[in-house]
C-alpha cells in the first residue's frame, strides 16, 4: 500500500494523531539511516531521529511544497551537522565500564541492525563509504542511499545542478575504487554490483 505523504501532512495539520503516527512510520527509516551515516553511532542516530520528528512536528505548518521527504531529510542533515559541530567542540566523556558478566540480555537473537552488518557485501560498501571524504560520502548518501533527485540535492546544498552532477559522478568513482581496494575480487564486476 503506497502512502500519499501530502494527504498525511494535511491530516496532521488538522490534528489527526493517527496520521502523525503513520507519517512518522513512513519516514523514520530514512531519517534514521541518514542520521546514522552522518554520525556513525546507533545511539546518536536514534536520538537525532527523535529530535528531527519533534522539529518536523513543530514546523509542520511552515512546510509548503511538494517534496515533503526532501524537506524532512534537509532538517535531518542540518541537525546532524549541528551534532557533529557540537561533538567537535565538546568531545564526549569516556563511558564507564560495567562489570563484565554482570549484565545479560534476555534475547540473544540479532536485531535488524546486527543482521544488516552481518551481510558481507553491504559491510564492504559501508567500509568503503566510511573512507570517502565528507563531500563524496554526502553525495552517495543523498543520491544513492536516500534516492534523492540531483535537483533536490542541488537545492538542499545550495549548489548549481552541474556541480552536483560532477560531484555525484566523482563520488561513485571514488566509492568503486575504495570497494576494489578493500576487496580486489570486485575489480571485474559491473558497476551496479557494489551498490546492491
Amino acid at each position: 500500500m503506497s502512502v500519499d505523504l501530502p494527504v498525511l501532512v494535511e491530516r496532521c495539520r488538522a490534528g489527526d494523531d493517527l496520521a502523525w503516527e503513520q507519517l512518522v512510520r513512513c519516514c523514520q527509516g530514512r531519517v534514521y539511516a541518514l542520521a546514522y551515516h552522518y554520525l556513525g553511532r546507533f545511539e546518536d542516530a536514534r536520538d537525532v531521529t527523535q529530535e528531527v520528528f519533534v522539529r518536523v512536528y513543530q514546523q509542520l505548518d511552515s512546510y509548503h511544497g511538494d517534496g515533503f521527504m526532501v524537506w524532512v531529510l534537509r532538517i535531518t542533515r542540518n541537525h546532524c551537522i549541528d551534532q557533529i559541530r557540537r561533538r567537535k567542540a565538546r568531545p564526549p566523556a569516556e563511558d564507564l565500564r560495567a562489570d563484565d558478566g554482570q549484565w545479560t540480555m534476555a534475547d540473544a537473537a540479532p536485531n535488524p541492525e546486527q543482521a544488516w552488518v552481518a551481510d558481507s557485501r553491504k559491510r564492504l560498501v559501508y567500509d568503503a563509504l566510511r573512507q570517502l571524504n565528507g563531500q563524496n560520502r554526502e553525495m552517495i548518501l543523498l543520491k544513492e542511499i536516500q534516492g534523492l533527485a540531483l535537483q533536490d540535492i542541488a537545492d538542499m546544498l545550495g549548489l548549481p545542478l552541474g556541480t552536483v552532477k560532477s560531484r555525484s559522478n566523482r563520488a561513485r568513482v571514488e566509492l568503486a575504487k575504495r570497494v576494489v581496494a578493500l576487496d580486489p575480487s570486485y575489480a571485474g564486476r559491473p558497476r551496479s554490483a557494489e551498490m546492491n
